[in-house]
């Protein structure tokens, strides 16, 4: 008796395991753009805090961290689904208050500003027709906080 040949085998086996593969390659689509958007929120905050401590007073620190913050996202290439929030707070003397108050305190008073980014990446460009599962964004964000120069006079 010669064996029976199987014949059709590996169409079957394609057509279970592409759904896999397929599901496996979006998830880590998903992976790497969230760890790529981790990246450059934490530097676009960073760059935020730093370029409002510079500033003398808190409307040119707000705007220069927004500007700052916008430009490290642009370069690093990442697209929030609609425009990255940023959220401003101070200190003074180790004490929570507003970012305007950090600006507002003496000189010789130690003071902070810090800046939170938060930025909604989006998936949709990772979603395959039929493929369930596939969140259609997730929210990233980071707080940087830098201090202030204690001896420099503020307005």
């Amino acid at each position: 008796m010669r064996p029976v040949p199987d014949r059709g085998s590996v169409s079957i086996e394609v057509a279970v395991l592409a759904p896999a593969f397929i599901a496996l390659m979006v998830l880590a689509g998903v992976a790497g753009r969230t760890a790529v958007a981790d990246e450059a929120v934490e530097s676009a905050a960073h760059d935020a805090a730093r370029a409002a401590s510079i500033a003398r007073d808190a409307r040119t620190g707000r705007d220069a961290a927004v500007d700052a913050a916008r430009r490290q996202l642009d370069w690093s290439g990442l697209n929030c689904a609609g425009a990255p929030a940023l959220r401003f707070a101070g200190s003074v003397g180790g004490r929570d208050s507003t970012f305007t108050a950090a600006y507002r305190s003496a000189p010789g008073v130690p003071a902070t500003v810090t800046v939170s980014v938060t930025c909604t990446v989006s998936f949709a460009d990772l979603r395959a027709p039929g493929l369930p599962g596939v969140p259609g964004g997730k929210s990233v964000s980071a707080t940087f906080t830098s201090p202030l120069d204690t001896y420099r006079s503020r307005r």
